[in-house]
């Protein structure tokens, strides 16, 4: 009785068609290149190495293509998440060009500014009596750009 029960999954996006020997696509691609680049590269292996380096190395060589086929994370492959590995590590640049800008560290710029230039008034207004004592005569700027008006009409 319990064989007339058949169990479905309930998310039907991870259910993927199969092809033949219950393999998808992807993996039946992936499958016969490393049979097409492993067993050939056994028997030259072979004929330098013993046998059991030469299936080592028929190993290394087709491991990439069964890494292709199988691993899948987060419904993403192999080449999916070394492209953003890659991407991230390498091509993209380490420090991050948009900084924000805090509405209280600019309170704080202003509050200093605002500091600085009271000093500045402040220091002027303190040395104005010296500077009044080494002035010969005082100007009249007034004057000066009337006559300067004058001069040019």
């Amino acid at each position: 009785m319990a064989a007339s029960y058949i169990s479905v999954p309930r998310d039907l996006t991870k259910v993927k068609s199969k092809v033949m020997f219950n393999l998808t696509k992807r993996q039946l691609v992936c499958f016969s290149v490393a049979a097409l680049i492993g067993v050939p590269s056994f028997f030259l292996i072979k004929t330098i190495a013993a046998t059991s380096a030469a299936a080592l190395g028929m190993m290394v060589i087709m491991m990439p293509f069964f890494l292709l086929a199988m691993y899948e994370r987060n419904g993403q492959h192999l080449e999916v998440i070394l492209g953003h590995f890659i991407e991230a590590t390498f091509i993209r640049p380490k420090e991050r060009p948009y900084k924000t800008d805090n509405y209280y560290v600019q309170l704080h710029r202003y509050a200093q500014a605002n500091d600085e230039i009271m000093n500045v008034i402040m220091y002027n207004l303190a040395m104005e009596p010296e500077r009044n004592r080494r002035r010969k005569e005082e100007i009249d700027f007034d004057k000066y750009y009337k006559e300067k008006r004058q001069k040019e009409v």
